[in-house]
Order: structure tokens, then sequence, then C-alpha cells
């Protein structure tokens, strides 16, 4: 299985003035938890990182503290998201039929879950790891008011890995550059394009560090984690 990270983004709700990942969580930079996982995977045998140019050299020196085995190439991010992971998909080796894409900022994900999605990708043409939604959710309007309350036993929050055929992905990016679709993951692409989409049971763990209190709950759950 191939997984793509993006790491393109920066650290404005981190307050910080450089790549979030790069920020350190337990003595690692936040990008190398990401990397161990997926060196852990029993399914992951390539791996893609997408980034600005100007942070590759810091990302080089994590890869060398972590001493990955599996191949790894380094790949030019975009302006957006979508764009970073529309590059990755071009850099991908020429025998890959499965990706998985995996948020960098979610660096508590494990193994494990990076090996289930691997697993179910094998017999669906796309999936995202999701937790059932505990809250009440309100949908409301410009002006503060609440105009419906949906079925909670409907929702789920999305997270990463999210996994694809990469042939569908790739087509399904096309389209959406040709009609100028802007979305903020690759499963709604897919479903902009019609095909399906399945949920894998994501872990509640599996959080996206995106502000300085993300960073404190993700250092209280990995010492719990590690017995320290």
């Amino acid at each position: 299985m191939h997984i793509l990270i993006p790491a393109a983004g920066m650290g404005r709700r981190m307050g910080s003035d450089r790549n979030k990942l790069l920020l350190t969580l337990l003595g690692k930079p936040l990008l190398a938890w990401t990397l161990l996982a997926s060196e852990a995977s029993r399914e992951i045998k390539w791996v893609g990182i997408i980034a600005q140019p100007e942070d590759w050299k810091d990302i080089k020196e994590i890869l060398a503290e972590v001493s990955l085995t599996k191949p790894v190439e380094l790949i030019t991010g975009g302006a957006t998201r979508q764009e970073s992971v529309y590059n990755g998909l071009q850099a991908l080796p020429s025998d890959a039929e499965q990706v998985l894409i995996h948020d960098g900022a979610r660096c508590l994900a494990t193994p494990d879950l990076l090996d289930r999605c691997a697993e179910a990708l094998l017999n669906s043409p796309g999936l995202i790891a999701s937790i059932p939604v505990k809250d009440t959710i309100k949908v409301v309007d410009k002006t503060g008011l609440v105009k419906s309350t949906p079925d909670r036993s409907q929702l789920w929050a999305a997270q990463t890995p999210q996994g694809f055929d990469v042939q569908l992905l790739k087509e399904c990016h096309e389209k959406g550059r040709q009609l100028g679709w802007e979305v903020t993951d690759d499963a709604a692409l897919f479903e902009k394009c019609g095909l399906s989409v399945r949920i894998v049971e994501g872990e509640e763990t599996n959080l996206k560090v995106t502000t300085p209190v993300d960073l404190a709950i993700a250092e209280f759950i990995l010492r719990q984690r590690l017995g320290i």
C-alpha cells in the first residue's frame, strides 16, 4: 500500500510562523510520529511526503532521525491541500493501484488504523476513517439562528486516513480542476463524482493537531500510550 502525507500547511492557528508539523511533541516533530506509524504498519510499503521545498531540509533531518526502512519521496506541495494531493497523485509510482491519504497533523493515528484502512481498501473504491458524532449538532444560518437539528445517529466525524482507487481519484481530481470544485477532503471529490465512499471505524485519539490546546491533548494521549 502507498501512503501520501500532506504536510505543506502552515501553523497559523497554532500561533507558529513555520510548518506546524515541525513543532515537537515529546521531543519529536509531529511529522516524525506520523512517519513512525507508517514504518510500523504491516501494509504501508511506500511513503510520499507532500511539503513545500523550504521545509525539505528539516524533513530530511526528521527522516534521518526516524530511520525509515521504506522508500520515501518528497513531493512539492500546492497552495491548497487539494492541490497538494493532486501533486502527490502525479508522483505515485506507476504501479500504485490504491493509495491512503493521511494528514500529517493527525500524528497519533496508530499502525493498526493504517492497516485496517489499507485492508478495507482492497474491497472498496473509496473509504474514510470516521467516528460517530457524540454531540448534538445544530445547523445555523449566517445570523446565528438555529435552522435544524440533524439526526445524530447518521452523523460521523471524518478523519484520515482516507483511501481510494488511484485511477478513480486521479479522474476525480482532474474533473474538480476543470469545474473549479473546491473541497476540504478527497472523499468530497469522490462524492461529487457519484462514487461510493464507505466508513472505516476510526480512533477517538486520532485528533488533528491544529491549536496549542490540541498539542497539549496530544501530549497527554501519547504519554498515556507510552506509559511515561
